[in-house]
């Protein structure tokens, strides 16, 4: 169990209401996880796995906050519990302990307390829609730049047409587009470096 002096100094420093609840959770992170290092981050103790942020802990006013890193966010404080403003507004202790050995089973699996993130899903393509095809086709090299851009780009052209509120709007759209891709530009090409 490594303790850090300036976890002490933080809880000595904290309102009266709070040094009760800081070192509660002190001593709760140190037997849920014995090997666990003390450190301040953001002027806030934390707690660590090889380096690897598990939990921290902050005392402000009128409340203290508890954060799992990567168990979500819930409630309107920092961290997963809301203000806690006493012992009885924490969880059951074994409860919280769960929590900070599946953080800590993360750390050591993926070297970070995040939950590993899911892969987006790809969106889905956007049909060519029979005007803009037919003001490609009227333009020369239009179609030849479209089709030599990556899906994204496409999609930035197909996406701006289709989304069109009225027929003038989308016709001006796809006059402009068809001009643009006939000197190769990319539709966001005004914003590109030079």
């Amino acid at each position: 169990m490594s303790r850090d002096a300036r976890v002490d100094d933080y809880i000595a420093r904290s309102a009266d209401f709070a040094r009760p609840i800081l070192e509660h959770l002190r001593e709760l992170v140190h037997r849920a996880l014995p090997g666990a290092e003390e450190a301040i981050k953001w002027n806030m103790p934390h707690f660590l796995i090889s380096g690897k942020n598990v939990a921290g802990m902050a005392a402000f006013k009128a409340h203290c906050t508890f954060v799992i890193h990567g168990d979500g966010r819930q409630g309107d404080a920092m961290g997963q519990f809301g203000r806690i403003t006493a012992l009885s507004d924490l969880p059951a202790e074994s409860d919280l302990a769960q929590k900070l050995q599946t953080a800590q089973g993360r750390v050591e699996t993926s070297g970070t307390a995040r939950k590993p993130e899911t892969p987006r899903k790809p969106k889905p393509a956007i049909a060519m829609p029979d005007d803009f095809a037919a003001a490609l086709a009227a333009v020369p090299g239009a179609r030849a730049a479209f089709d030599s851009f990556t899906s994204a780009q496409q999609r930035d052209y197909l996406e701006w047409i289709t989304e069109a509120k009225t027929a003038v709007t989308r016709d001006r759209r796809i006059g402009q587009s068809a001009e643009w891709l006939a000197k190769g530009k990319k539709r966001n090409w005004k914003y590109e470096k030079c």
